[in-house]
């Protein structure tokens, strides 16, 4: 029997009612592909471990994401995976329905083949020893929120990735939505000038 984590149970069912049926056929398919695989939650979502991480899944308003942690290290000869993650849709662009995903037979052989390189404890790099780009899933209402300042759209863009994830986790992480809202709009506004979420704290 799978071990299955309470807290996906709760996200799955707290989802939009078109994003259940495709996180139940995700969760489903990584069990099947993976026996030994354990289920956690990550800056409030859903991500699946086997010897260290192997792929996540998120559902937002309008669409759900799913990504693989070493997506640059997998063999996609059809180009079935996005480059980076980064857009917020993970690495299967906008999953709408069951029928925006690949055929099971694809995602099963990514998912064997992140398996053997986390047996085999292959680390993510890039060009000149960098870390590649990681997958960041980043919020619908957060987009939004971006989408309606132009100059806290351009900034964010070219913020690193960490600070990109400072963000975004500071928004995630609120416990109230009121929290999550004040954060939200203060955020866009360190945003527009330039800030990062810590400049407070540099001298």
């Amino acid at each position: 029997m799978p071990t299955l984590d309470p807290r996906i149970d709760i996200y799955i069912d707290r989802a939009a009612p078109f994003a259940q049926p495709i996180l139940m056929h995700l969760r489903q398919l990584v069990h099947d592909a993976c026996p030994e695989v354990v289920e956690t939650m990550k800056w409030s979502f859903p991500h699946f471990e086997y010897r260290g991480v192997l792929c996540s899944m998120a559902s937002f308003k309008q669409h759900c994401a799913f990504g693989f942690w070493k997506s640059e290290l997998l063999d996609d000869p059809d180009g079935v995976l996005t480059p980076t993650g980064e857009s917020g849709m993970g690495h299967l662009g906008q999953i709408k329905s069951l029928a925006d995903l690949p055929p099971d037979a694809v995602l099963r052989g990514f998912i064997l083949q992140a398996m053997k390189l986390n047996e085999a404890n292959i680390k993510k790099s890039g060009p000149a020893g960098r870390s590649s780009p990681k997958m960041l899933v980043i919020p619908d209402y957060f987009l939004e929120a971006l989408q309606s300042n132009e100059h806290a759209l351009r900034n964010f863009n070219a913020f690193s990735y960490s600070h990109k994830k400072e963000y975004v986790e500071w928004i995630v992480d609120a416990k109230t939505e009121a929290t999550r809202q004040k954060r939200l709009a203060t955020a866009i506004e360190w945003m527009a000038e330039g800030k990062d979420q810590n400049w407070r704290y540099k001298k």
